[in-house]
């Protein structure tokens, strides 16, 4: 169901994986700018839709900027200046993915992450990086702000805890679970609201 990246294999973590998740990466050409990285984004999830079955594997733009899946395809689209990524869930309610490359400074952590975030999910009570929860974090929001219901609500509100090999992540008490992979090079975050 899934197309790994990279020496390393990088792919969809093996708890999303049986949710019936549809993966494909895409590299970015050069000049690797917006143009690059929008273009390899749409041909990662034309293939994805084209590996689910999908008839329809065009994403249009809806009027607020986001992917818009065909019917009954959920998915989302992630992309670094060298990569891009999608993923389609046949019947969820809404998917987030995010892919980070980026080392995330220790004041975008302090930012983005609450005190019993840091407390918890950090070495060396926890074990993720701050790449992987910030990608979590970004992963969760669009898929919490997928389903429609929740209004416009900013990324780093979203609250994390830990669950089963995964996280949890919440905002105004409406849950999606969130699976993370990564290498040296690459966090990959997933987060799925069933439909």
């Amino acid at each position: 169901m899934t197309e790994a990246y990279g020496a390393a294999g990088l792919e969809v973590p093996a708890g999303a994986a049986a949710a019936g998740v549809w993966a494909r990466w895409r590299p970015v050409h050069r000049p690797f700018g917006p143009r690059q990285q929008f273009t390899a984004g749409r041909r990662a999830a034309s293939a994805a839709l084209a590996a689910a079955g999908a008839a329809d594997r065009i994403v249009p733009r809806d009027p607020g900027g986001r992917p818009r899946f065909p019917r009954g395809f959920a998915g989302s689209i992630s992309h670094t200046d060298h990569l891009a990524v999608a993923v389609v869930v046949p019947g969820a309610a809404a998917v987030g993915v995010d892919i980070e490359s980026a080392v995330i400074s220790p004041r975008a952590t302090a930012f983005v992450l609450s005190g019993q975030e840091r407390l918890k999910l950090l070495p060396s009570a926890g074990k993720y990086t701050p790449r992987e929860l910030f990608a979590a974090k970004e992963a969760a929001f669009k898929a919490l702000s997928g389903t429609g219901s929740l209004g416009d609500f900013l990324f780093w509100r979203i609250e994390l805890r830990p669950a089963d090999g995964a996280l949890t992540a919440s905002y105004r008490g409406v849950p999606v679970t969130v699976w993370i992979n990564s290498d040296e090079d690459l966090s990959l975050a997933l987060a799925i609201s069933p439909g």
